[in-house]
């Protein structure tokens, strides 16, 4: 397979997570989404890597890229604290918990959509649901998850929750 798409949505009020992401070998259509991610800067959407710690980058080498334009510093750093923070974590505890396999976490890059409420405040919360909705969407992605069969049963059943009625 050469990109595994996955998406979650954790976490209620300004400080829910919604994360989309691909994962696929650097040398594929990721890889190139991946280097345009980091090379293709523009105002407001400042895109980087995740990191433990400054210089204690993840694996897969996972790029973090706004879903809203990042308008204040105080949003700025939300995105460069506990959400990349959150980030990190939820791709190094994949790796760990072996949803990547270790064996490939060198030859796959992740792009991870991130998305940070202007109004937002509650950094525990931020970093809470931004890890756990990127641990469930990393879970989706490697699992081809939904089936073609899951979303074809619930797809009647299923409400949007921003629809708008």
């Amino acid at each position: 397979m050469s990109m595994y798409i996955g998406e979650a949505l954790v976490g209620e009020g300004n400080e829910i997570a919604h994360i989309d992401l691909l994962i696929g070998s650097k040398d594929g259509p990721v890889g190139n989404a991946f280097a345009n991610a980091l090379a293709r800067q523009s105002e407001g959407h400042t895109n980087l890597l995740a990191v433990l710690t400054p210089n204690l980058a993840v694996k897969p080498a996972t790029v973090m890229v706004t879903k809203v334009t990042i308008k204040g510093m105080k949003q700025a750093v939300q995105m460069f604290g506990p959400a990349q923070a959150a980030v990190a974590k939820a791709v190094a505890d994949s790796v760990g918990d072996g949803v990547i396999a270790q064996k490939d976490a060198e030859d796959l890059v992740i792009v991870c959509g991130v998305f940070i409420h202007p109004a937002a405040d509650d950094d525990k919360k931020i970093y809470e649901y931004n890890y756990q909705a990127t641990k469930d969407a990393i879970v989706n992605a490697m699992g081809s998850k939904p089936s073609v069969k899951e979303m074809l049963d619930g797809k009647e059943e299923a409400a949007h929750p921003f629809r708008g009625f």
